[in-house]
């Protein structure tokens, strides 16, 4: 069983994440996972606090001579923003956001000062978020599987992607863009839609689309409702903060057609079952059919405006303003990295379920022999049968 829980404050010393159950055997340094942390801190309209905070991460267990061992993995990541806040006098707050989780964290855990929801609640726990993911991203590399994302809709506009390029040329051009768009007259207009928001005062969100190369059919299973690879992972991705909708393939498309126009045809070359399509976004029946694993996910704009919102002021009950806190204008750019890490982590303990195993030796043979979407791997009776 692959799990992983996280700990710290948006302003305080550190972040902490423990990763239990990778396997032994993974090569590892925390270079690693700076690079996909680094990813994180850049993208137009990002808060000022990017250019603060430059995570490292810290490898303090389970990992000695530059690999997993298979015990639980620890890591920090400092936050060099902590010491604007150590032993400082803090105004207090006590007029929620809409949108965010002050009053709603209130409300449940009876808190009197509303910054206690702010801290934990905050975005700032997703780089540890992203350092687990870029283990379990290293553990999927051993296995030939890529993940990567890109921009597809910041506010009004939208981009218009080339059939004729291959997911790992849209990886590649969404990193030479720091609105993270592979279409540069789209990046273009981004780039216009969140100045016209700075200028408004106001934030903007946007879709990003995931996607997972590379992995083998049989992921997952259809037998019980919390089984279905494809529900595990919708729901990884909704929790990332600001995350509100989740479509795999092209789910919401497909919900307009018959279904003569939707379901993936299968073929026949030689002895491998090809997809005509794959409007499915690599699944069928909670697995993974083996195609492309595709998913695209809604941002909304985040809640913290310069512009204020009504509310209620909880120490005097009398309706006002919300005050402003430092925040992006669109984390859209930002949110791709940690939506690659969810993945890879959902992705990660589907492969470690499906192969069994306490290290990467044992498992790369049980890889080998997976049955793939093959006529000889797939041995019919074809006899009558009954109940």
């Amino acid at each position: 069983m692959l799990r992983f829980l996280t700990a710290g404050e948006s302003h305080g010393p550190q972040l902490t994440a423990i990763l239990d159950g990778m396997v032994a055997g993974v090569a590892l340094s925390a270079t690693d996972l700076d690079r996909d942390l680094a990813k994180r801190q850049v993208g137009y309209g990002a808060s000022p606090r990017m250019k603060i905070e430059h995570d490292r991460v810290q490898l303090t267990g389970g990992v000695l001579g530059g690999q997993t061992t298979g015990a639980p993995i620890a890591l920090l990541i400092d936050n060099l923003d902590h010491a604007k806040w150590k032993d400082r006098d803090i105004a207090p707050m006590t007029i929620p956001r809409p949108g965010h989780a002050d009053l709603t964290g209130a409300i449940k855990y009876g808190y009197r000062e509303l910054r206690l929801a702010l801290e934990r609640a905050s975005a700032r726990e997703t780089s540890a978020r992203v350092a687990v993911g870029a283990i379990c991203r290293k553990f999927l590399g051993e296995f030939g599987i890529v993940i990567g994302s890109y921009v597809v809709a910041i506010g009004s506009v939208s981009a218009s992607l080339s059939e004729e390029a291959s997911y790992l040329d849209r990886f590649a051009q969404a990193d030479q863009s720091d609105v993270r768009c592979p279409d540069p007259l789209a990046a273009e207009a981004m780039h216009a839609e969140i100045r016209a928001t700075m200028e408004a005062k106001d934030t903007v969100g946007g879709i990003t689309e995931v996607v997972a190369l590379n992995v083998p059919p049989g992921l997952g299973s259809h037998v019980q409702w919390d089984r279905r690879l494809s529900a595990r992972l919708m729901g990884a991705l909704a929790s990332v903060h600001a995350m509100k909708g989740v479509e795999i393939g092209s789910a919401f498309e497909n919900a307009r057609q018959r279904g003569t126009q939707v379901h993936d045809e299968i073929l026949r070359e030689g002895q491998r079952l090809m997809r005509a399509t794959n409007r499915s976004g690599g699944f069928e029946g909670g697995i993974t059919t083996g195609e492309p694993i595709r998913l695209r996910v809604a941002m909304k704009p985040i809640a913290t405006t310069l512009t204020p919102l009504r509310s209620v002021d909880l120490a005097t009950g009398e309706e006002t303003h919300t005050h402003y806190e430092r925040s992006d204008f669109c984390p859209v750019p930002r949110a791709g990295v940690i939506l690659e890490a969810m993945t890879a982590f959902v992705l990660a303990e589907a492969l470690i379920e499906k192969l069994g195993g306490d290290s990467l030796a044992e498992m790369k043979p049980r890889f080998a022999q997976l049955r793939q979407a093959r006529l000889e791997d797939l041995l019919m009776d074809n006899v009558q049968w009954k109940f």
